[in-house]
């Protein structure tokens, strides 16, 4: 991914930078320290996330999505930029401004690298997610907006709440995929169950699988969380 990095300090929006060219995946593009400069590079450079401080020294950060938002309008064939608020900025209105102008997130300073490329990770998880999707389900929709904690969602018949978040959290306990057995022995259950949960995660949505090739039988199945 593309990243456009907004902010008036000039140090602030090297070490962010830092951050994002540490982040697989993602590449900087450009830096802008005006709100002037964002529109300018975001119109040359056609980033697909940027990183947007609130306080800028001609417009606040706000405004300057507001105007990319328009600039999308207008011209039909213009790829539309997702954004990621990173400000010191904690009034409650401008949180709630920047969430209608259509942010992803909302970044408090100070942080560290880490907790940046979580919200990378993620911004990368939804548009992979949107890009695989044909026509949006339900289960689709409450996981892209977080309306619904996990225990609130519908089970099929069988499945039960309390074994469901079992299973998403030996999902989460292990990112780079597991097999049926695996999660059986990490959550203390049989492995026809556990492959009953994991097959319905791939079904909603929120575990893609992928099939591991051995030296005879059956390819393995692994499963890995998405988001």
């Amino acid at each position: 991914m593309k990243v456009l990095v907004v902010d008036d300090d000039f140090m602030v929006a090297k070490l962010h930078s830092r951050y994002v060219s540490a982040t697989e995946g993602f590449t900087v593009v450009g830096v802008a320290h005006s709100g002037a400069g964002a529109l300018r590079a975001a119109e040359t450079l056609r980033p697909d996330l940027v990183l947007l401080d609130i306080y800028l020294p001609d417009m606040d950060g706000i405004s300057v999505l507001r105007e990319l938002r328009a600039a999308e309008e207008r011209d039909e064939e213009r790829g539309s930029v997702d954004a990621l608020f990173i400000t010191a900025a904690r009034d409650a209105t401008l949180v709630r401004s920047a969430l209608r102008a259509g942010a992803l997130h909302y970044l408090i300073k100070p942080f560290n690298q880490a907790t940046l490329q979580e919200q990378l990770r993620h911004v990368a998880a939804l548009r992979s997610r949107f890009d695989r999707l044909g026509e949006a389900r339900q289960e689709d929709v409450d996981q892209i907006f977080g309306t619904r904690p996990p225990g609130s969602r519908e089970l099929p018949k069988g499945l039960a709440v309390h074994t469901a978040e079992l299973v998403e959290r030996v999902l989460r306990e292990h990112p780079g995929g597991l097999s049926a057995s695996e999660c059986a022995a990490a959550g203390s259950l049989s492995r026809v169950s556990a492959r009953r949960y994991l097959e319905y995660f791939v079904e909603t949505g929120r575990v893609e699988v992928s099939l591991r090739y051995g030296g005879t039988g059956r390819p393995e199945r692994r499963y890995r969380p998405i988001g």
